[in-house]
């Protein structure tokens, strides 16, 4: 049951079933790719399936241990629930004594970003070595169960003198537990992590697949299906918590700072929108790179003479098309390049405003 519920990378569902009956499990395991493709969702069924009552390779998802560890589905709740526990005005000091751990099931951790605070989150929540350190002391106890499971999400948030903390772990691995790390890529980790993982990449899933999922669980009409399936790019996470116009009104503001700089327009214009992009609270710095990556992506295809280019934004092929015609292909690899030094200087804490008016800068020159 639990690996019916799964849609897309079929693959990797595959391989997971196969070590559970073969009872060869590994004891670290590594799942990259986009957000929202199910990384974490997977890990959890993986979890039910290892601990379930009645079955050796899939959960039954009736029996006690089924239940308990299908609470994850919701980390929301547990989180609010932690946090509430451990007090709104924890300092410090008390973060790392009393770690953020989600845990509905004895054998069944998940180690999410540690937001701080519920009412006044930090802007960039991290794992944090109090979480940790948890996971290390527990990693050795023996399951009530079949088997211990570990979740470490978003694994690319830890600090790299924090993450060798993690590394002793995985240098004298526990015999009855499994630790699951998701990232959206192994390069965002330390590499002597990632060669102590079995890797699995997940990959975006196709439209017909997402319209599929947003039929199941999302109140929105076809033609809001059709466009959130498009602007998700493979991602049902990401479709599921779209605002449908408010998406398709960002991508069309990128692409009009894109199109201002080919056309070297007032310059002032173009710095008073990367100002608003920088100050955004509502959506994350790197959400905007990532459409500015999306639309880049078009306009290479569209600029690249290709038959049957793949676009992503079909909702703005109109204007992508218009504005291809300002660019090359030797000027969109720049500014790709361009971008990718505004993403390193936002990960090191550079002013993201300089950065993005340095790359339209590039654009428009």
């Amino acid at each position: 049951m639990a690996w019916a519920e799964f849609r897309g990378n079929p693959q990797v569902v595959t391989a997971l079933q196969g070590a559970l009956r073969s009872g060869r499990v590994p004891h670290a395991l590594l799942f990259t790719g986009p957000s929202g493709v199910g990384k974490f969702t997977l890990a959890r069924l993986f979890a039910q399936a290892a601990n379930c009552e009645r079955k050796t390779d899939d959960a039954c998802g009736e029996c006690y241990s089924c239940q308990r560890v299908a609470l994850l589905a919701e980390p929301e709740r547990l989180i609010e629930e932690g946090l509430i526990e451990r007090g709104e005005n924890a300092d410090a000091a008390t973060v790392e004594r009393v770690p953020l751990i989600l845990q509905s099931h004895p054998d069944v951790w998940a180690l999410v970003p540690d937001p701080v605070r519920l009412k006044t989150p930090v802007a960039r929540p991290m794992l944090r070595v109090g979480q940790l350190r948890a996971v290390q002391r527990a990693a050795y106890f023996q399951p009530m169960g079949r088997r211990r499971v570990f979740i470490i999400d978003s694994a690319e948030t830890m600090r790299w003198d924090v993450a060798n903390v993690f590394l002793k772990i995985l240098e004298e691995p526990p015999g009855s537990a499994t630790l699951i790390l998701t990232a959206p890529s192994p390069y965002n980790l330390l590499p002597t992590i990632v060669s102590r993982c079995l890797q699995f990449h997940f990959a975006p899933l196709p439209m017909p697949e997402v319209e599929a999922i947003l039929k199941k669980k999302a109140d929105l009409s076809p033609a809001e299906i059709r466009t959130a399936a498009q602007l998700a790019e493979g991602s049902p996470g990401h479709a599921l918590a779209m605002d449908v116009e408010k998406e398709s009104r960002r991508r069309r503001e990128a692409l009009k700072l894109l199109d201002r700089a080919a056309r070297g327009e007032e310059f002032g214009q173009i710095l008073a929108q990367t100002a608003t992009l920088a100050k955004d609270k509502e959506i994350s710095f790197e959400d905007h790179l990532s459409v500015f990556y999306s639309l880049l992506s078009d306009l290479l295809e569209l600029s690249s003479g290709i038959h049957r280019p793949q676009i992503r934004n079909l909702l703005l092929r109109k204007e992508l098309e218009a504005t291809a015609r300002r660019f090359n292909v030797a000027a969109i690899h720049r500014a790709l390049e361009g971008l990718d030094q505004v993403a390193v200087g936002a990960r090191r804490n550079l002013n993201k405003q300089l950065g993005l008016e340095a790359f339209a800068s590039d654009l428009s020159s």
